[in-house]
């Protein structure tokens, strides 16, 4: 049974023909994520978890600017104190986990700049294609001065390995769509959006023909193999950085369009 098309909110869920579709709908900031679209991400995937009439979920944002740009940073003014971050980032770990552990294969069509937790999200999905304009990367060293969650750095190391997760950290930079496809960041490049579009369908029709059973246990297979770094295992790294005057003073640059002053404190 079809799902309903609401265009006007943040977050599009439709299924057609066995295969879901999330499109993040905010295009006028580069498709960035509140906390309510993390969470009805991780519904939908536990629906999905339910629902054996779908087979396959295809991601991707609006517009051909950006995938995701990651959490909407304006959200983060809230935070005062040191369970804020630490929620914040078991919210991050929770709805990425149930991401990551939904039955079907999970299919991210990037377009434009895939960036922070948007890139996260696109580490937890399946297949990636992009375009030649995609670009990924986690610029939160020179941007906000905070870190990536346990699992998101877990699932980057086991994808690109350590020393190529801290260049791409490290330096800030975004990864170009070939070098992105030689990293194992991307899968597959087409030449542009409507190229990526009509091929994502391709994949997921083309998968949703196969045994779900075999696709099922293979994924979850390669899942446990990984090693998975903890919250708890990492949260005195996680207070290390959101509870830092630079993570304060990024956060303040960036909202104020201005060159962040990182002192290391």
């Amino acid at each position: 049974m079809n799902a309903p098309v609401a265009p006007t909110e943040d977050l599009i869920y439709s299924v057609e023909d066995g295969i879901a579709r999330i499109t993040f709908n905010r295009p006028q900031a580069r498709n960035a994520l509140t906390f309510a679209m993390y969470e009805q991400m991780a519904s939908i995937c536990e629906n999905i978890n339910q629902d054996h009439s779908i087979k396959a979920l295809i991601m991707t944002g609006a517009g051909d600017k950006a995938f995701a740009s990651g959490t909407d940073i304006s959200q983060f003014r809230a935070f005062k104190t040191a369970q804020d971050a630490l929620d914040y980032e078991a919210r991050i770990d929770r709805v990425l986990g149930t991401l990551e552990q939904c039955r079907v294969p999970v299919i991210a069509a990037i377009a434009g700049a895939c960036t922070g937790g948007g890139a996260g999200i696109a580490a937890c999905c399946d297949i990636r294609i992009g375009t030649e304009a995609t670009r990924i990367g986690f610029p939160i060293a020179r941007t906000l001065g905070n870190c990536l969650s346990m699992s998101n750095i877990s699932r980057l190391v086991s994808l690109i390995g350590p020393a190529r997760t801290k260049d791409l950290i490290f330096k800030a930079r975004l990864v170009e769509a070939p070098e992105a496809l030689a990293l194992g960041l991307l899968n597959e490049v087409v030449p542009d959006v409507e190229t990526l579009q009509r091929r994502a369908t391709e994949t997921a029709k083309l998968v949703a023909g196969h045994a779900p059973i075999t696709l099922e246990v293979t994924k979850e297979a390669v899942r446990r193999i990984r090693r998975t770094l903890s919250r708890e295992e990492g949260e005195d790294l996680i207070l290390r950085a959101y509870m830092s005057e630079d993570f304060r003073e990024g956060m303040d640059a960036f909202l104020n369009k201005r060159a962040p002053n990182f002192k290391g404190k």
